[in-house]
């Protein structure tokens, strides 16, 4: 019995020792990895007059587009730190989507926005970091704020009943010019 224990002792004592058999993911954080920029998404949204107009008084939007701007000139350094604020300043987003933005679309995007800056968060805290991880996660932010911009507009996109209404007003105009012409004469 004595025999049996020591031989599982030793072989749950090769098994830990055997850096071969354990698959790592931690990647060695030296300042050469540190200084890396973070790669993002060079396209923009804009942002229609009409959604610009409502965002204007919405400091919570101000505050996230401020941060995935910053955030896409930051090196992993720079994410690692700022991780927690970014956050915190999606949380704000989502708590606090104004009526006149207020839909499913758009409380979906808010909280998949929530949803990449807490993993974000919890990667950039964890002791041994993973820098591929931090960098895709953090890449993925600016793509998730341009589609929720995206339906941000779409909250302001005519339908196709708003045309007909446009067409109708349309040749109701055109018809009351022609028939102002028509007596002129």
């Amino acid at each position: 019995m004595k025999i049996l224990g020591f031989i599982l002792f030793i072989f749950l004592w090769s098994c830990g020792e055997s850096p071969n058999n354990q698959k790592t993911i931690t990647t060695e954080l030296d300042s050469t990895t540190l200084h890396k920029p973070i790669k993002t998404t060079n396209e923009e949204v804009i942002l229609l007059p009409e959604a610009r107009e409502q965002v204007v008084q919405w400091l919570a939007y101000i505050a996230a587009q401020n941060e995935v701007d910053q955030l896409k000139n930051y090196n992993l350094e720079q994410t690692i730190e700022s991780s927690r604020p970014i956050a915190q300043v999606m949380e704000s987003l989502c708590a606090s989507i104004p009526d006149s933005l207020s839909s499913n679309a758009v409380r979906a995007r808010a909280n998949v926005l929530l949803t990449k800056a807490k993993v974000l968060d919890q990667l950039s805290n964890r002791r041994e970091l993973d820098a591929d991880a931090i960098s895709k996660v953090a890449g993925e932010i600016p793509e998730e704020f341009n589609n929720f911009k995206i339906q941000l507009n779409e909250q302001f996109l005519k339908t196709l009943e708003d045309f007909e209404d446009e067409l109708d007003e349309f040749k109701a105009e055109r018809d009351t010019i022609s028939n102002d012409t028509i007596s002129i004469k």
